[in-house]
């Protein structure tokens, strides 16, 4: 059964205010969007709740993080519970962010991971490799020992609520963007990893999709590599074009 396409929409720390978020769904909701495309987007928590009943039904929401706990003094964190109580579905972990500028380890990563499945969340899970690491020719590994953390505690099962999302760490933010050869190696590499280390189900199910400076003019390249499953669209998910990154496998 060929794998649904996926397309999602980080908005990071931003909008800034309510009116400019309001503008942003607007454009969504009035859109025309591929109906075979999974469609989620994650804005800053504090719209989670307030944009349920604003988002067209198409559009899933996800949290751009969570804990590992239900509940607890843990000042400024959202719990696993919290977000299955408001029915938010999805939840990004890993994300390069996280692990640089808030120091997350692999192995925090997967112990999240496994908290959210455990709540029944399903997670985005994101990995990649540096420049340094990129040059050096430490990508693949560099992936796998991130992925390895996370397949320690998962059950097989597990695998059909994760979503990976392929993320160098070069290309996010910066305009540069890898070519559809190098994100097609990168993903077959790692639906290579995920036959070895969990199964060739596994492998073959699991969603990997691309984030690094998508934008609509090359998100129709990217789109057609067997192994790209989809996008983690940073900057232009806030802008009109996200809407063609949405279609981007529409003829």
């Amino acid at each position: 059964m060929p794998r649904q396409f996926f397309v999602g929409g980080n908005f990071k720390m931003n909008p800034t205010s309510q009116g400019q978020l309001g503008s942003i769904i607007s454009v969504l909701n009035s859109a025309d969007l591929d109906g075979t495309t999974e469609i989620v987007i994650a804005p800053p928590s504090l719209y989670l709740i307030p944009l349920k009943d604003t988002v067209r039904s198409e559009l899933q929401l996800s949290a751009q993080n969570c804990y590992y706990k239900d509940s607890g003094a843990f000042t400024g964190e959202l719990s696993p519970a919290q977000l299955v109580d408001a029915n938010i579905p999805y939840v990004i972990l890993g994300h390069s962010e996280r692990r640089t500028l808030f120091h997350e380890t692999s192995e925090f990563v997967a112990q999240k991971t496994k908290a959210a499945l455990n709540a029944t969340l399903k997670v985005i899970l994101c990995v990649g490799e540096t420049l340094p690491e990129r040059e050096t020719g430490q990508t693949a590994a560099v992936v796998q020992k991130q992925l390895q953390a996370v397949v320690d505690v998962l059950q097989e099962s597990d695998w059909s609520d994760v979503v990976i999302a392929y993320e160098p760490v070069w290309a996010i933010g910066t305009g540069k963007v890898a070519s559809s050869a190098q994100a097609q190696e990168a993903h077959l590499d790692i639906r290579t990893f995920l036959t070895q280390a969990v199964s060739l189900a596994v492998a073959e199910n699991t969603r990997i999709i691309y984030g690094g400076s998508v934008t609509a003019a090359n998100c129709k390249d990217l789109s057609t590599q067997f192994d790209v499953d989809g996008f983690l669209v940073g900057g232009a998910s806030l802008k009109p074009e996200f809407v063609n990154i949405v279609n981007a496998r529409r003829n």
